[in-house]
């Protein structure tokens, strides 16, 4: 596609707080000297695609999650920041035990996150799923903060989030680890699947709630294993986030050390990729 160096387009898949995980990959690609041209994300890789196409380093991110969330009286204090103004607004037509993820991005997200896709300097790309339309919604223009709301609005935690008269939720439900939307847009694409799968600990049965979660992550993965036998991204990064559940946030320390390892690999695999190119030119 380019006459010069190789280009790459980032696809950062859904999966809750196993997404930190995406970080070391952002890393990675820094100090290789990486920048994309173009980016997806679903869900919490909406937000760290946000990130990047924001300008923000693979070290500026880390930095950031870490301030605040390896400190439990910093997510009290920003979750309380989050919470209802008035009862009205706290059950808004929706069951009281739904949060509102506009206001939760609100409290969390860096400032260095605008608030218009036309402020980002490299282009992005937002999934979402369209409640009754029955099909992927790709944000792409307009409103960045309620893109990411929607991608990231997790169906029985965060309330759907309303944009241009559409009810939309999570983006993980139709399209995981968006890089299909990436085809044509570099020479290279790269894709981060954080979806993990349900495991068996050996110690306790799952509740209702792991149930919930982990019947999505199977439905995500089949998903995903269906896109895979169309088309395939020419690197697919898995870490090892299974162990974890989708809203073990404040374990970001945990997360980052399991999977570490996934910086190296990512490093390991551009490099076999950048070396096979050459061979053939």
């Amino acid at each position: 596609m380019s006459s010069g160096a190789p280009s790459f387009a980032i696809a950062f898949g859904g999966g809750g707080a196993r997404g930190l995980a995406h970080i070391h990959v952002i890393e990675a690609l820094d100090e290789l000297g990486i920048k994309p041209v173009a980016i997806a994300g679903s869900s919490i890789g909406a937000v760290m695609g946000a990130g990047v196409a924001a300008g923000m380093s693979g070290k500026a991110i880390h930095e950031y999650c870490l301030s605040v969330l390896s400190r439990r009286a910093e997510v009290a204090g920003r979750m309380w920041s989050a919470r209802p103004s008035t009862l009205a607004e706290a059950f808004s037509g929706m069951r009281f035990s739904q949060f509102s993820i506009d206001r939760i991005l609100h409290a969390f997200l860096p400032d260095a996150i605008p608030k218009n896709f036309a402020d980002l300097g490299i282009p992005l790309q937002v999934t979402a799923t369209d409640y009754y339309g029955h099909h992927v919604a790709v944000l792409a223009e307009g409103d960045l903060r309620s893109a990411i709301a929607a991608s990231a609005a997790i169906p029985a935690v965060f309330r759907p989030v309303i944009r241009n008269g559409r009810m939309l939720i999570d983006g993980g439900i139709y399209n995981p680890v968006p890089f299909d939307l990436l085809h044509g847009k570099a020479d290279f694409v790269i894709a981060i699947d954080v979806v993990g799968a349900p495991v068996d600990d050996g110690r306790n049965k799952p509740n209702s709630i792991d149930l919930m979660f982990g019947s999505t992550q199977l439905m995500m993965q089949s998903i995903t294993a269906a896109k895979l036998k169309n088309a395939h991204p020419d690197i697919l990064l898995r870490p090892p986030v299974s162990s974890f559940r989708a809203l073990d946030f404040l374990k970001i320390e945990a997360v980052m050390a399991q999977t570490v390892s996934i910086k190296e690999e990512t490093k390991r695999a551009v490099d076999s990729l950048l070396q096979a190119k050459e061979k053939t030119v």
